[in-house]
């Protein structure tokens, strides 16, 4: 099955009637999309009572991919908000519980910094990272082009598939070691993801300045560019059993249409979303 969603449901207007509550927009949100990146779960480990809200308000069917918290891939400044790293790690599983137990829990993506290189201390990092986690479903996306050097590429694939790492393979720009190529091979029967970061060049380039983020990821996909991606799509689904297309270019509020685009394109109907209009007198 191809699932298709976008990161976080809080910044996306054209889904949302006005003056909808931030509390439900994760209910409508589920109205046109099967899957959510949660990105909040980055930035700080959500308390157990965030993500029981969000498992009861979306349908059975509904698939999260929680993204690892920025102290377990090195994104942190600063000390740690905690004892230790098994600490850290230990909250973090805590917290997915009540994806777990709703069976809404699709995997916990680890996105690692542009300055996670391939060497040998990291290697044995994402190896401990991988036995911490268990048989919780992770994905790997790295920031770092060389991870895939031709003469790590074959070496780093083998490597996710012996550890059971998902392949979180990215849509970016091509700008120097801090980004890498898109390279369309799962290492997993069950999963892939593919998220898709927009192709603005320049704003990938600006990493020190104040608006960076905002600027990065300004960008829209055109439909010569999706359509690109069709038979990439379709191939990855013969090879695996869950397919993920999360759209990241959430900037200018491009990431929903595309999503849809993408829907469209790929003729794809989901069965199980929520309503789209909220029963407001239930609600009360």
């Amino acid at each position: 099955m191809i699932y298709i969603g976008v990161t976080g449901w809080g910044d996306h207007d054209s889904l949302y009637p006005d003056k909808i509550s931030s509390r439900d927009k994760l209910k409508v949100y589920a109205g046109h999309f099967p899957t959510v990146e949660v990105d909040s779960a980055f930035y700080a480990i959500q308390p157990k009572r965030n993500a029981e809200k969000w498992v009861n308000d979306t349908p059975d069917n509904f698939q999260f991919i929680v993204k690892a918290y920025q102290g377990m891939t090195g994104h942190q400044r600063g000390e740690l908000p905690f004892d230790n790293i098994h600490t850290m790690f230990k909250a973090f599983k805590d917290s997915l519980e009540p994806y777990i137990e709703k069976n809404k829990l699709a995997m916990v993506l680890f996105q690692f910094p542009p300055w996670f290189d391939c060497k040998r201390e990291n290697v044995d990092y994402l190896r401990w990272c991988r036995q911490e986690m268990g048989d919780i479903p992770c994905a790997l996306e790295f920031r770092h082009q060389s991870w895939f050097a031709a003469s790590y590429l074959q070496k780093t694939l083998e490597f996710m598939k012996s550890e059971k790492w998902i392949h979180s393979i990215c849509d970016e720009p091509q700008s120097g070691e801090g980004s890498i190529p898109t390279i369309l091979q799962p290492t997993t029967k069950d999963h892939v993801l593919v998220r898709f970061h927009g192709r603005n060049v320049y704003g990938w380039q600006k990493r020190n300045a104040d608006n960076w983020r905002e600027v990065r990821y300004l960008y829209r996909y055109n439909q010569q560019e999706l359509q690109g991606w069709k038979a990439h799509i379709e191939n990855l689904a013969a090879e695996c059993k869950h397919v993920y297309l999360l759209f990241n270019n959430n900037s200018g509020g491009d990431a929903s249409d595309n999503a849809k685009e993408m829907m469209k394109l790929l003729q794809l109907t989901y069965e199980g979303l929520a309503p789209k209009q909220l029963d407001l007198f239930n609600e009360l």
